[in-house]
């Protein structure tokens, strides 16, 4: 049976929409680089302790590389099973397409018989194909899930996107949410426009995933024009793999955040939070050495934490970049209001048992 936002319970649909925080869930392996259970358990159980409004699976941060090993289904399934058992309400559940359209289907289908809201839809396999070609994807993957589109930054495989693939991409139905990650400010404005000129501002909820940007991209109004007149446009919350980390603390941020757009303010202390957490991203992201070690820097922090045993990648190339973790040391030393290591100290022992 095919799925549609509609269908969702109305506390799920609330609260997307009021914006949440939904981390990219890395991948939990061993030394022998196999699924870790009991740490990948963990992961979801913080997150949601620590406030999240949902979980990202089979996403970026989870490693793509998972479909290829046969962890797809069993890392989705495993996620599943531990928000089932550990959350108090209904976190809004998102599973990562793609592929090319028979897989992204496929797993759509996957997601969706597993209990997943939407599926986040990466268009990185279709490099070179045409604009009408993209939309034509988008459509069969949207027949059996509700989507979040993904502008995933080229510097990790993703495409550049204009503004008349998103005003085509809003026009789905069956599309709920835009999750805005090319790490560029004029891209940016393209999902926005096109969004806009579709006449779907309502409808999509707008997130951040350009990690590089978070406490503005949350406190700015964005203004499009279209149709002879003008639409004030909020990007409500966030999907990011910034906040696969520190996540009682990016769960703070997001009330303030909050707050601060109902008072009409942008207190000072909060705006310059923005560059804090840019600087933070840098190192976690290893935007030194062109992301090399975008997924090992967030293991880093949580290997740190105690919630990852090491921070192994199904890669083994895959791993800190040169200078890395002296980067990471940097901005952990500089910036200790931005974690939550006392949060997870205190409750480690209790989600990895």
């Amino acid at each position: 049976m095919a799925l549609r936002w509609q269908d969702w319970p109305p506390e799920v649909l609330a609260a997307l929409r009021k914006g949440v925080v939904i981390p990219a869930h890395p991948l939990a392996l061993d030394a022998e680089r196999k699924l870790d259970v009991r740490r990948q358990r963990a992961l979801a159980r913080y997150y949601l302790d620590a406030g999240a409004g949902g979980l990202a699976v089979g996403v970026h941060t989870t490693q793509f590389a998972i479909r290829e090993v046969g962890l797809y289904r069993p890392v989705l399934e495993l996620a599943m099973r531990s928000v089932t058992e550990w959350a108090r309400g209904r976190p809004i559940m998102i599973a990562g397409l793609s592929g090319r359209t028979t897989q992204a289907v496929s797993e759509a289908q996957i997601a969706r018989d597993l209990g997943y809201h939407a599926g986040l839809l990466s268009l990185a396999a279709l490099k070179g194909a045409s604009e009408d070609e993209l939309i034509a994807h988008a459509q069969a993957v949207a027949r059996e899930i509700p989507l979040v589109g993904f502008y995933l930054q080229p510097a990790v495989g993703g495409l550049v996107l204009p503004v008349s693939f998103w005003r085509r991409f809003a026009q789905i139905e069956n599309v709920a949410a835009i999750k805005i990650a090319p790490f560029n400010r004029y891209r940016t404005l393209d999902v926005v426009r096109g969004v806009v000129e579709a006449g779907a501002a309502e409808r999509i909820t707008l997130y951040t995933g350009n990690d590089d940007h978070i406490v503005l991209d949350l406190l700015t109004p964005f203004i499009a024009r279209a149709n002879g007149r003008e639409t004030t446009v909020r990007i409500k919350g966030g999907l990011l793999g910034h906040w696969s980390v520190w996540v009682k603390n990016a769960v703070e941020l997001l009330d303030r955040v909050h707050a601060a757009v109902a008072a009409d303010s942008a207190p000072a202390d909060l705006l310059a939070l923005d560059s804090q957490v840019t600087d933070c991203n840098a190192a976690i992201f290893d935007v030194a050495n062109d992301f090399h070690g975008v997924i090992a820097g967030c293991h880093e922090i949580l290997r740190r934490q105690g919630l990852l045993a090491g921070i192994w990648c199904l890669d083994p190339q895959e791993t800190l970049g040169p200078g890395q973790k002296e980067e990471i040391d940097r901005v952990c030393a500089a910036y200790p209001h931005l974690n939550d290591d006392a949060f997870v100290r205190a409750n480690l022992e209790r989600w990895l048992s």
